[in-house]
């Protein structure tokens, strides 16, 4: 693992907004938010409990403090496709690369096959593997204290970013992303180590998230620079 962000828990001067309850911790108060519809996946859709519909709703009795953890969720498994299917238009570029001087460059040709073969190997596996390892890797979990995020698979990244040091909350959802149902969350913080992402979430899922916390950040009076 390389980069922390470990920027501080709650501290004097944050002041707790009544949570929403799609919260965790939300403790049985019940707050002035919409009705939230079912978590995907939760066993405990519609339920009335506190954070029934959040991930991570099992840490309701936890003290709200940010722990170095690794975060519970993985992201969704489309997120496979997305990155075989971006590896694969990665590839495309240096193959037809070689293949045009096999066609064009005859005196270089014996050399150009076997750059070919070794270029076709070296995809086959980057294709076959990276998929399935990085989503072994990728995870993400937003509790009433924090954002965690791991993600990489060559070089790994574990991250946590406290909710009262939250600038912006964003979404994305690129082109092939898109083609899956998926898309990004982007949360910006003060830190030179840059934004959280969350790349591989399920569309409604980056939608929940923006919205929990983008309410629920806009009402924390922290130290956000």
């Amino acid at each position: 693992m390389s980069a922390v962000d470990q920027q501080g828990g709650a501290g004097p001067g944050r002041e707790t907004p009544p949570p929403p309850e799609s919260w965790p911790g939300a403790g049985g108060q019940r707050s002035v938010a919409p009705p939230v519809p079912a978590w995907p996946g939760s066993p405990t859709a519609g339920s009335d409990g506190p954070g029934g519909s959040w991930p991570g709703a099992v840490a309701l009795n936890q003290p709200l403090e940010a722990e170095w953890r690794r975060p519970q969720h993985h992201v969704s498994p489309k997120a496979k496709q997305v990155w075989r299917l971006s590896a694969g238009l990665g590839w495309l570029i240096p193959v037809a690369a070689v293949v045009a001087a096999i066609v064009f460059l005859p005196e270089q040709r014996t050399i150009a096959w076997w750059v070919l073969g070794a270029f076709l190997l070296l995809a086959a596996l980057h294709i076959g593997l990276m998929p399935i390892y990085r989503y072994r890797v990728h995870r993400w979990e937003v509790t009433a204290e924090a954002v965690y995020t791991q993600s990489g698979w060559v070089s790994q990244e574990r991250r946590i970013a406290p909710i009262s040091r939250i600038q912006t909350v964003d979404s994305e959802f690129g082109p092939i992303e898109r083609l899956f149902g998926l898309g990004t969350l982007t949360v910006t913080t003060a830190s030179a180590a840059g934004a959280l992402r969350v790349a591989g979430l399920e569309k409604a899922t980056v939608n929940r998230l923006v919205e929990d916390l983008t309410r629920v950040t806009s009402a924390v009076r922290g130290d956000a620079t």
